[in-house]
């Protein structure tokens, strides 16, 4: 019997000798490094982007075509990348952690600190994510969003809560800020904290208009229109689904990129709506209807953020107005790792 197993054995040996080296990638080190691997034994160049590097870093070729960058130490954080193999992008193959959109992905690695963030999933209480799909009478289509209900809310039948309306970037998706943000773990540790109130954080879906042209007039387009499906749809399936408090002073709306430009625009133009409103990296829009209310309005950017220029004049005509607002410039550019800390920072600060 074992003799008739013998060229079975030498063949299941030969197969696995010629299977190619499994890679592994990314690799964290225990003193912060990563290392990213690719194998492309085509390849003339290959290119590591990410939120990681300021610019792309060429990756060098090693046995078998594998090429591989390693970093220098990282601060703990998650961070996205994309490799560019001579002129096409990808996702790192060897990774099956992504953060999804509707035209765009990337992979990501988390580079962990002694101790547990914010963003991570700690040893607490946890809320719960609900998903939600509805009709838009506004846009004519049918749409979903997400509801986070924090700790107890189940198990406490008569509370009600104030809600948060928290709003996505362009090409992101309505899970975009609990799966990437981890914005249910923030909420969860910071609720365990004490730091923050138990609130109910509604995440609705940004892009009301199909076209993925970034055109004038289809950002107007779609300011127009997600303002009124949302004071017009999500809001009120909200306010009959949820315990939620529906006076101003316990609604607040904030977003990131575009969609804090849809939360300046929407806070401002119906101060008897919200009142609390903050923008993180904004892509502020045109005639932003500016006046002086008593609502808490938060706005935030990097210095390297793309749009800084913009917002510095959004800071200018808030001030030049005698409105009353929190306006800072941080350390960071247009990523996740800028706008995790802003939710952050942001969450304490409501239904005071």
């Amino acid at each position: 019997m074992i003799r008739r197993l013998g060229p079975v054995v030498a063949l299941i040996a030969s197969t696995l000798a010629a299977q190619p080296q499994r890679i592994v990638s990314p690799e964290v080190h225990g003193d912060r490094r990563v290392t990213l691997r690719l194998r492309a034994p085509n390849a003339k160049e290959v290119l590591a982007s990410g939120e990681f590097v300021p610019k792309p870093v060429p990756m060098t070729r090693g046995a078998e075509g594998i090429w591989s960058l390693t970093t220098e130490p990282l601060s703990p954080d998650i961070y996205g990348y994309t490799f560019r193999v001579d002129d096409l992008v990808i996702n790192d193959p060897s990774n099956a952690s992504i953060k999804a959109g509707i035209n765009a992905t990337q992979s990501l690695f988390t580079v962990p600190g002694d101790t547990a963030a914010l963003y991570d999933e700690q040893d607490v209480p946890h809320g719960v994510l609900h998903r939600h799909h509805y009709r838009s009478k506004a846009i004519g289509d049918t749409r979903a969003f997400v509801v986070y209900t924090p700790p107890g809310y189940s198990a406490d039948g008569k509370a009600k809560y104030p809600v948060l309306y928290l709003l996505h970037g362009s090409g992101d998706l309505p899970t975009s800020w609990s799966d990437t943000g981890k914005a249910h773990f923030i909420l969860d540790n910071l609720i365990a904290q004490g730091k923050a109130k138990p609130m109910i954080v509604v995440m609705p879906f940004g892009h009301a208009v199909r076209s993925t042209e970034r055109t004038p007039a289809n950002r107007g387009r779609n300011l127009e229109l997600f303002a009124k499906d949302l004071l017009g749809d999500v809001m009120p399936s909200v306010e009959a689904a949820y315990r939620v408090h529906t006076d101003r002073k316990n609604r607040a709306i904030a977003g990131l990129s575009m969609g804090g430009g849809q939360s300046l625009s929407a806070g401002f133009s119906h101060p008897e709506k919200f009142a609390w409103v903050a923008g993180f990296s904004s892509s502020v829009p045109d005639n932003l209807p500016i006046k002086a209310t008593d609502q808490f309005r938060w706005i935030a950017i990097g210095r390297d953020d793309f749009l800084i220029e913009n917002n510095r004049k959004l800071d200018a005509a808030l001030k030049a107005a005698g409105v009353k607002y929190s306006y800072q410039e941080t350390e960071g550019a247009h990523s996740w790792r800028v706008w995790r800390r802003y939710l952050a920072d942001l969450v304490p600060l409501l239904f005071r």
